[in-house]
């Protein structure tokens, strides 16, 4: 990673923002605007085009800043992209508990995506804040991974069952303190009802997917962070991550269930992050040890994701076809259950 960040002007950070308004501005007038049930082509549509997008960012950073910069981002897009699709699991089971209709799901995802993307920026300011005055928190970010990477490959082994979504203490403050009511209104996050102003479960629920995004901050920030020291490709390769969420929900939801081995390659990610850091930490200290590369670490992640994917679609058919085979056997067994009991019948009522 470079010892030093980009020079980057008041100037281009508020050309960089402004810009990702209007992307967000033109997503939603147009795909956003009119509440519907969102379609895999428009889904697909949508996905491709904000990985275009990321691309051509990238593209623009190796153009105008080098290929240090451009394999930065790419590295911390593509790592935040994976540990964003395990956040998806999380919005299933919030969607499911507050019964969002499929029609405002997409406005839901939306706004509690702006609000996590909100909250990022903040982690991100005060991350880069810390590492900047205290290089040897790079150890704690580093042992912080290494045990989360640990932390999911015991969930995975242990093979949890899918849980339910619990309310986060914000969450329940805003509910205890504001009066809501239990119907959806359009659109709409608040009503006035018999003279009181209600808040609708339409604002609760953005406000649960925003809020605990937060908690999956918790390992992304120092993940990207283990990768890239610059605060402005931190928040771009978050934003471009983070922004094409909505769709990717739409496009994979089905697939997630069959995506069993996605903690095993976060567990791998984060650890290799995490070891990157302490190897960085120690450097840093001192002492004379090898850092990886961006190049290595970008082909470590990619390499991770596709045998991930490969082998999770691979286990589910698998189990799939384990299943089919096994109804086939208890229909059969039913079958001929039935067949021995009419020939029982029948000669039961023989003369």
């Amino acid at each position: 990673m470079p010892e030093e960040p980009l020079d980057v002007s008041l100037s281009l950070w508020v050309l960089t923002i402004a810009g990702l308004c209007a992307l967000i501005a033109v997503d939603f007038f147009i795909g956003g605007r009119k509440p519907h049930e969102v379609s895999l082509k428009e889904a697909g549509i949508w996905t491709a085009v904000w990985v275009a997008l990321a691309g051509l960012f990238g593209l623009g950073l190796l153009v105008f800043a080098g290929g240090q910069p451009s394999g930065e981002f790419f590295a911390g897009f593509i790592t935040e992209k994976s540990l964003s699709v395990d956040n998806l699991f999380v919005f299933v089971l919030i969607m499911a508990k507050f019964a969002v209709p499929t029609i405002y799901q997409q406005r839901v995802l939306m706004v509690g995506v702006l609000i996590a993307l909100v909250l990022r920026a903040i982690f991100i300011g005060a991350g880069a804040a810390i590492i900047s005055n205290f290089s040897w928190v790079f150890y704690l970010f580093g042992a912080f991974l290494i045990w989360t990477a640990w932390k999911l490959i015991q969930e995975a082994r242990a093979g949890e069952e899918e849980e339910e979504f619990e309310e986060n203490r914000l969450l329940k403050a805003v509910e205890k303190r504001f009066p809501s009511t239990d119907k959806y209104h359009g659109t709409k996050l608040f009503i006035v009802e018999n003279g009181k102003r209600l808040m609708t479960p339409m604002l609760i629920v953005m406000l649960a997917i925003g809020t605990t995004d937060v908690l999956f901050a918790l390992d992304s920030i120092p993940a990207i962070f283990g990768l890239t020291q610059d605060p402005y490709i931190v928040f771009t390769a978050n934003a471009f991550a983070l922004m094409g969420l909505r769709q990717l929900y739409f496009l994979i939801g089905g697939l997630l269930k069959k995506l069993v081995h996605l903690s095993y390659g976060l567990s791998v990610i984060l650890g290799f992050i995490g070891v990157k850091l302490v190897l960085h930490a120690l450097h840093e200290s001192g002492v004379h040890v090898p850092e990886i590369s961006i190049p290595v670490s970008l082909a470590v992640i990619c390499a991770v994701l596709a045998i991930t994917t490969v082998t999770s679609l691979y286990a589910s058919k698998k189990q799939a076809e384990r299943e089919r085979a096994a109804e086939e056997q208890t229909e059969e067994a039913a079958e001929a259950a039935g067949a021995v009991g009419a020939e029982r019948d029948s000669i039961d009522v023989r003369p």
